[in-house]
């Protein structure tokens, strides 16, 4: 009995970005290859799990005009999209506060946890391309860490980032950036940002 031919095998076409055949994004590289090694050195780890590591980054930015205008939360919500490439979670007010005429559940804010590739993507574009074209840029605080290894930046401006176009903008809004680490102190943390590319301002 004669075998049945089989169909021939369709060519694969170049593999979609964010596959795991993608090559890893250059700063996680960096970080493996040779923050990793000086970490260790410097800290005297005992184990290469002790080495901290960037856990997450999540962007914030308040709209205390949302409750009021809902074009300035569409605004918003499409800036930080944009920025991140990621769809932001509202955040909502948890008590009502009748000074600001504030109801308990309405919108105050968005924000976007990043965390894998969109993360070291984020924060290369961030180190490497956003705060340079700060003007007048001399570095950012080194005073924005909590006490437990993270680290909190503030940006006046949403066009720092070269995907928001200024002339589409509603307003000019500015948004907080809190770097989330493993680290157990803000010294471990600091030795971290800095190798990673961080321009701390001289105290």
């Amino acid at each position: 009995m004669a075998k049945a031919k089989q169909a021939p095998k369709k060519e694969q076409g170049p593999k979609a970005p964010g596959t795991r055949s993608e090559a890893p994004p250059r700063m996680l590289l960096t970080y493996r290859e040779t923050i990793v090694p000086q970490l260790t050195k410097e800290f005297d780890y005992g184990n290469v799990m002790q080495v901290p590591r960037l856990d997450k980054v999540v962007v914030n930015v308040g709209i205390g005009e949302a409750k009021d205008n809902d074009k300035a939360l569409d605004a918003a919500l499409g800036d930080v999209t944009t920025i991140t490439g990621q769809k932001p979670q509202l955040v909502k007010a948890k008590k009502s506060v009748a000074a600001f005429k504030l109801r308990a559940g309405q919108t105050v804010g968005i924000k976007t946890t990043l965390r894998g590739r969109r993360m070291w993507y984020f924060l290369d574009k961030l180190l490497n391309v956003a705060l340079p074209r700060i003007r007048d840029f001399r570095g950012v605080t080194p005073d924005g860490f909590d006490g437990r290894g993270n680290y909190t930046l503030g940006l006046r401006e949403q066009v720092v980032f070269p995907e928001v176009d200024y002339d589409k903008i509603d307003k000019l809004r500015g948004l907080e950036v809190s770097l989330v680490t493993t680290a157990r102190t803000d010294d471990e943390a600091r030795s971290l940002l800095t190798r990673l590319g961080m321009p701390f301002r001289k105290r």
